[in-house]
């Protein structure tokens, strides 16, 4: 078992952010500069908005948070609450995005393979919203349980990104299964291509 209030929990607490995760965003930041000044940035899975906090620091652009959990209100963030499958939800979020970002994680059940699915399913979903609302030449990045079958997506995501890497930040809990999928270069929607069903199992 961890414990809880470690350094990077410590030092989140100390400068302000909402949240140890805080970390893990301002390091792949840092490592492969997925957001520009001018970025439009959707955060998927927002809450408690730590992710947010961080995005703010990098760009001027419109940022946009959606989770199933309210937040404390960020000045010059719209956060909407909702399921990001819910297609009024995918209404409001609009489109028109250089950088959709996603710290998405299934309420765990202990058991390591319903854990991992659930997760798989949470990541593809927020792969496939990034997919309908980033511009061409758009980032990507989203979080999943590592398995046999992240390879799967992996593979999905390539095809429609020039550069991908799974990568785990120094700040991820020791002994964390968490990786992190970082995608640049969104090659854009492809004319005439069938656009693939959202809704996946709600189960938790």
């Amino acid at each position: 078992m961890y414990q809880q209030k470690d350094y990077y929990f410590n030092k989140a607490k100390k400068e302000g952010l909402r949240a140890r995760s805080s970390y893990k965003l301002i390091e792949i930041q840092k490592k492969y500069k997925l957001m520009k000044t001018n970025d439009n940035v959707l955060d998927i899975a927002c809450a408690p908005g730590s992710w947010l906090q961080v995005i703010k620091k990098f760009t001027h652009g419109r940022i946009v948070g959606v989770d199933l959990e309210s937040i404390k209100p960020i000045d010059g963030i719209e956060f909407i609450q909702g399921d990001i499958r819910d297609k009024k939800i995918q209404r409001q979020i609009g489109n028109n995005y250089q950088v959709v970002l996603s710290d998405i994680a299934p309420k765990t059940t202990g058991i390591r393979d319903k854990d991992q699915y659930l997760s798989l399913e949470l990541s593809r979903v927020s792969f496939l919203v990034a997919k309908e609302v980033l511009q061409k030449g758009g980032n990507f990045l989203v979080k999943t349980f590592q398995s046999q079958e992240t390879e799967e997506l992996v593979k999905e995501i390539k095809k429609e990104f020039d550069f991908v890497k799974r990568y785990s930040p120094a700040s991820s809990r020791e002994g964390s299964k968490e990786i992190y999928i970082l995608a640049t270069g969104y090659k854009g929607k492809k004319i005439n291509s069938k656009k693939e069903e959202l809704s996946v199992s709600k189960e938790e």
